[in-house]
Protein backbone atom coordinates (compact mmCIF):
# COMPACT_ATOMS: atom_id res chain seq x y z
CA UNK A 1 0.00 0.00 0.00
CA UNK A 2 1.19 3.41 -1.22
CA UNK A 3 1.55 6.67 1.35
CA UNK A 4 -1.47 7.85 -0.68
CA UNK A 5 -3.43 5.08 -0.58
CA UNK A 6 -3.27 4.91 2.91
CA UNK A 7 -3.76 8.41 3.66
CA UNK A 8 -7.16 7.74 1.29
CA UNK A 9 -8.19 4.87 3.54
CA UNK A 10 -7.93 6.90 6.34
CA UNK A 11 -9.74 9.63 5.33
CA UNK A 12 -12.43 7.37 3.79
CA UNK A 13 -12.70 5.86 7.36
CA UNK A 14 -13.11 9.32 9.00
CA UNK A 15 -15.75 10.20 6.29
CA UNK A 16 -17.91 7.23 7.74
CA UNK A 17 -17.12 7.89 11.09
CA UNK A 18 -19.12 11.47 11.20
CA UNK A 19 -22.48 11.99 11.14
CA UNK A 20 -24.52 13.41 8.20
CA UNK A 21 -25.72 16.91 8.88
CA UNK A 22 -29.45 15.19 8.71
CA UNK A 23 -27.81 13.24 11.48
CA UNK A 24 -27.11 15.90 13.91
CA UNK A 25 -30.23 17.86 12.99
CA UNK A 26 -32.44 15.10 14.63
CA UNK A 27 -30.24 14.91 17.75
CA UNK A 28 -30.17 18.71 17.73
CA UNK A 29 -33.83 18.41 17.98
CA UNK A 30 -33.89 16.29 21.42
CA UNK A 31 -32.02 19.12 22.99
CA UNK A 32 -35.44 21.82 22.06
CA UNK A 33 -38.18 22.04 25.05
CA UNK A 34 -41.72 21.84 23.34
CA UNK A 35 -44.64 24.38 24.46
CA UNK A 36 -47.08 22.20 23.60
CA UNK A 37 -48.72 18.93 21.97
CA UNK A 38 -47.93 19.40 18.10
CA UNK A 39 -45.09 22.49 18.13
CA UNK A 40 -42.38 19.36 17.68
CA UNK A 41 -44.26 17.93 15.00
CA UNK A 42 -44.65 20.80 13.22
CA UNK A 43 -40.75 21.77 13.65
CA UNK A 44 -40.03 18.58 12.03
CA UNK A 45 -41.89 18.90 9.38
CA UNK A 46 -40.57 22.72 8.75
CA UNK A 47 -36.94 22.20 10.00
CA UNK A 48 -35.95 18.64 8.76
CA UNK A 49 -38.49 18.54 5.85
CA UNK A 50 -39.14 15.26 7.25
CA UNK A 51 -42.58 13.75 8.73
CA UNK A 52 -42.55 12.56 12.70
CA UNK A 53 -42.71 8.82 11.67
CA UNK A 54 -39.90 9.23 9.70
CA UNK A 55 -38.05 11.29 12.44
CA UNK A 56 -38.69 8.77 15.25
CA UNK A 57 -37.48 5.85 12.59
CA UNK A 58 -34.07 8.05 11.87
CA UNK A 59 -34.06 8.83 15.97
CA UNK A 60 -34.29 5.23 17.22
CA UNK A 61 -31.47 4.21 14.79
CA UNK A 62 -29.52 6.82 15.70
CA UNK A 63 -29.18 5.89 19.60
CA UNK A 64 -27.96 2.59 18.46
CA UNK A 65 -24.90 4.38 16.11
CA UNK A 66 -21.74 4.59 17.86
CA UNK A 67 -21.20 7.39 15.71
CA UNK A 68 -24.13 9.18 17.70
CA UNK A 69 -22.92 7.95 20.78
CA UNK A 70 -19.61 10.08 20.15
CA UNK A 71 -21.32 13.02 18.96
CA UNK A 72 -23.66 13.45 21.61
CA UNK A 73 -23.27 11.32 24.38
CA UNK A 74 -25.68 12.86 26.66
CA UNK A 75 -28.69 12.99 24.61
CA UNK A 76 -27.96 9.54 23.76
CA UNK A 77 -27.51 8.01 26.80
CA UNK A 78 -30.79 9.55 27.95
CA UNK A 79 -32.66 8.48 25.03
CA UNK A 80 -31.40 4.68 25.40
CA UNK A 81 -32.70 5.07 29.15
CA UNK A 82 -36.14 6.14 28.33
CA UNK A 83 -36.40 3.47 25.59
CA UNK A 84 -35.06 1.12 28.19
CA UNK A 85 -37.55 1.92 30.54
CA UNK A 86 -40.37 1.97 27.85
CA UNK A 87 -39.63 -1.88 26.66
CA UNK A 88 -39.39 -2.74 30.63
CA UNK A 89 -43.12 -1.51 31.37
CA UNK A 90 -44.32 -3.65 28.49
Amino acid sequence: MTDDEAIEEIETRGAREVLSERDRAVLAMEHTSWPGPGAKERAIREQLGISPVRYYQLLNALIDDERALAHDPVTVNRLRRVRDDRRSRR
